[in-house]
């Protein structure tokens, strides 16, 4: 690998150049990274100190809050304190093992958001069979899964950052290293690589979206058989699912569906599936949830 490159560190050009819009960034996204860690902890501790930890739906829900925190760690305490700096620069090792831990956890959170919809699609359209269907034995099952998926992700992403060449430009136009920005600075034709990666990338997270997409839609449907009641309690649990689904999917979709270039937006865009949608998730998993918060009052009051 040395041959290939002659580059040991990349500098990124973060979110902007501007001091003062920097110092505001740094403020703002410091408050959102606290209260992200803050409120995964809490809902993670809740869970496993109270007897929700027995019940799938909230088994995995701790899964994805532990996965939050891991996620938004990759990216947000290095481009926190970047912020406070002119030149801000990741070594050439530092960057292939970001680009390894993002697709990595990220994966991971892509395949529990999936399962999860799995756990309420059994709950609301075979309510007799769900204790035999998801039983612990299998929700164990199902995580080994969500892990393995997020590794076979993961190493072909990292295989092909590891073997571009870098002869020179060093700029990333990101505040985190990602693989298209790396394909933007890399001395080699790279179309067919791009194409690797949309298939791998853009094509699973579409493919994903669209399946959950499906099958809250048929939850919907069945819906209708239910009581009133019944309806309300689902709903609430499928709506705060949804939410989440939106707000991690969109922009990540927008960031991996398309050919191999980079926008200005990109950064943007990042910023939703890194920090804003991590950081949502205990509150609307919790806002209208009154197991949550009853647990949550059990634990911490």
């Amino acid at each position: 690998m040395e041959n290939q490159r002659n580059v040991s560190e990349f500098i990124l050009l973060g979110l902007s150049y501007d001091h003062d819009i920097q110092i505001f960034c740094f403020v703002l996204f410091l408050v959102c990274y606290l209260s992200l860690l803050l409120g995964n902890f809490v809902i993670l501790v809740s869970i496993r100190c109270s007897p929700l930890f027995h019940q799938p739906m909230y088994y995995f829900l701790s899964h994805l809050s532990f996965m939050d925190i891991c996620f938004t760690s990759c990216v947000t305490p290095k481009f926190i304190g970047d912020l406070l700096v002119v030149r801000k620069t990741i070594s050439y090792e530092n960057c292939m093992l970001q680009v390894f831990a993002v697709h990595f956890f990220g994966m991971i959170e892509v395949l529990i958001l999936t399962v999860m919809a799995f756990d309420r699609y059994v709950a609301i359209c075979r309510p007799l069979h769900y204790m035999v269907v998801m039983n612990r034995t299998k929700c164990h099952l199902l995580m080994l899964a969500a892990w393995a998926g997020g590794a076979a992700h993961s190493f072909p992403q990292f295989s092909i950052a590891i073997l571009l060449p870098f002869c020179g430009p060093n700029k990333i136009d990101h505040y985190f290293c990602d693989i298209f920005p790396l394909l933007k600075v890399a001395c080699t034709d790279t179309y067919i690589t791009g194409v690797l990666i949309l298939a791998n990338s853009g094509i699973v997270t579409l493919v994903t979206f669209v399946v959950l997409f499906v099958s809250y839609i048929i939850i919907l449907l069945t819906l209708r058989t239910h009581s009133a009641e019944g309806r309300r309690k689902a709903l609430t649990t499928c709506g705060s699912h949804v939410t989440v689904i939106v707000l991690f999917f969109g922009p990540a979709i927008f960031s991996y569906l398309r050919p191999p270039t980079t926008f200005p937006e990109d950064k943007i865009f990042a910023l939703f599936y890194t920090i804003i949608a991590p950081m949502f998730n205990p509150l609307i998993y919790t806002l209208r949830n009154a197991e949550m918060k009853n647990a949550m009052r059990k634990v911490w009051c």
